[in-house]
């Protein structure tokens, strides 16, 4: 008899119906009224988050549908980090929204319906379920990517993001179809003892085409054409949830997927060069290519494309007979992305309100932003030295967690890397200080901060400080949702 257990899916229920209950909110309410959905969305949030706090402490353990989707700490934690990004992207998203050209009711709706799947994803031990996951989300950012209408750069990465995105899960769906194949079975743990310990070349062909899919979902090199432009394009809203969310869910069904694979020796080895490599590249290239940047979007791209470098260097740390190793790894994972998430908001809240005041997200922009909006400049400069990983910032612990992790593997030379590369990501983060607070901003206006905006802007720079000063909440509820990993 199939356990059916639907309280353990409470979180991803409420999500849901919250969704779909506001969608119908938001068409019955007359277009000038529709402020409401703020605070429904905001409230929706925080209850869900609450609850979903409740249940990584005091929650129950177990498997849904006999192991297609798994209730632990690990998924729970990142539904923590999906809830949070969301909320931060609606508070910060507050002014903006209400300037597009099209303001309907289903943008709050679309984001929690993009946190929902995210979610899926990061409980998925079957195949499919993760693919079910990863589809809801990709198909509710095709929708807010291109939600101005009228802006053609908004069509433009739209339409990008869908011919993209669409040929991304072609190549990941022929990945699953040879895996079934191979093993007659979707389920992550099912596959990797069915495969036991010989390396095919349809193992290794495999396994090339789902980290091809995994790749484009994080934007790992050389899959990461669609980041700069797409990013550029979108609600600039729209793109922090890009940056932040989708990536950490991409993360999420990776580790999953990469631990259960672990059992097969193939995959073990085949895998652990793939990532080794493409960590690598993935942060040469993305810190490189962002040093020229002029748009703080783009430049925020390409360094989102080096932090999926960073944090694939814990993914490489799993491949190990020490679970002590090995639960350092995923908590230097789980680790980074919880504070990546405060970092990464904070400069794209900054970004959105220098946008919205003055028309354009121009590094240029910026300048002598340190008078007409002294907040916005001290929280974009903590947000990027903390990206930068300069302590005392939560960046410096998140950085120092992966790389002895992956230290303790054996794996020097690949820390080497991301130390070299974290320090002259730095130079182009300073950029965009120096335009702040060493140029003169002539002409251009003063933009106060107020409301959703200011709160976000406020606490995501407590929490990125207090977390570089004191890690230990944080690191012990990763050390918890790693560990549920191998119970």
């Amino acid at each position: 008899m199939m356990d059916l257990n639907f309280a353990l899916l409470t979180p991803e229920i409420i999500m849901a119906v919250l969704s779909l209950g506001l969608l119908v909110i938001g068409l019955l309410i007359p277009p000038g009224e529709r402020k409401g959905m703020f605070p429904l969305t905001v409230f929706a949030l925080l209850g869900t988050l609450a609850y979903t706090f409740y249940d990584f402490f005091y929650g129950e353990r177990a498997a849904f549908l006999q192991g297609m989707y798994m209730h632990d700490q690990f998924a729970v934690y990142f539904k923590i980090l999906f809830l949070i990004a969301a909320l931060l992207v609606v508070l910060s998203s507050k002014g903006y929204v209400s300037t597009l050209p099209v303001h309907r009711g289903e943008f709050y709706p679309l984001i929690m319906a993009a946190a929902l799947g995210m979610m899926l994803m990061a409980g998925a031990s079957d195949l499919i379920t993760m693919y079910i996951g990863l589809e809801l989300m990709t198909i509710t950012f095709f929708i807010l990517v291109g939600y101005r209408v009228n802006d053609g750069k908004a069509s433009e990465a739209a339409i990008k993001y869908l011919v993209l995105a669409s040929a991304s899960s072609a190549i990941l769906l022929y990945g699953i179809s040879l895996i079934y194949g191979l093993t007659g079975s979707t389920q992550m743990f099912m596959i990797a003892q069915a495969l036991g310990t010989d390396v095919s070349p349809a193992t290794v062909l495999a396994t090339v085409f789902l980290l091809a899919g995994f790749g484009f979902k994080i934007s790992l090199i050389p899959f990461h054409l669609w980041a700069p432009d797409i990013y550029e394009g979108a609600p600039i809203p729209i793109t922090a949830f890009l940056a932040v969310a989708s990536k950490a869910a991409g993360f999420a069904a990776l580790i999953r997927f990469y631990l259960l694979m672990m059992y097969s020796q193939s995959f073990a080895q085949t895998g652990q060069t793939l990532l080794l490599v493409l960590a690598a590249i993935t942060m040469i290239v993305g810190n490189l290519i962002a040093i020229p940047q002029t748009n703080i979007k783009r430049m925020l791209a390409y360094s989102s494309i080096a932090q999926a470098g960073y944090m694939l260097i814990g993914v490489i740390a799993v491949a190990t007979p020490s679970v002590s190793t090995f639960i350092g790894g995923i908590k230097a994972v789980l680790f980074y992305a919880m504070i990546y998430v405060f970092a990464n908001m904070g400069a794209f809240t900054v970004a959105t309100h220098v946008e919205q005041a003055q028309g354009s997200s121009e590094i240029k922009d910026f300048a002598g932003l340190a008078k007409r909006s002294p907040l916005a400049a001290v929280v974009m400069t903590a947000s990027v030295l903390s990206l930068a990983g300069i302590p005392p910032l939560a960046g410096f612990v998140g950085k120092f967690y992966l790389f002895s992790a992956v230290m303790d593997q054996g794996y020097v030379w690949i820390a080497y890397v991301g130390f070299v590369m974290s320090m002259i990501s730095v130079y182009y983060y300073l950029g965009v200080v120096k335009a702040m607070f060493r140029t003169e901003g002539e002409g251009l206006p003063d933009i106060p901060v107020h409301g959703s905006s200011k709160f976000t802007m406020v606490f995501t720079l407590i929490i990125t400080l207090a977390l570089g000063i004191y890690p230990t909440p944080l690191a012990q509820m990763a050390i918890a949702a790693a560990t549920s990993l191998v119970k």
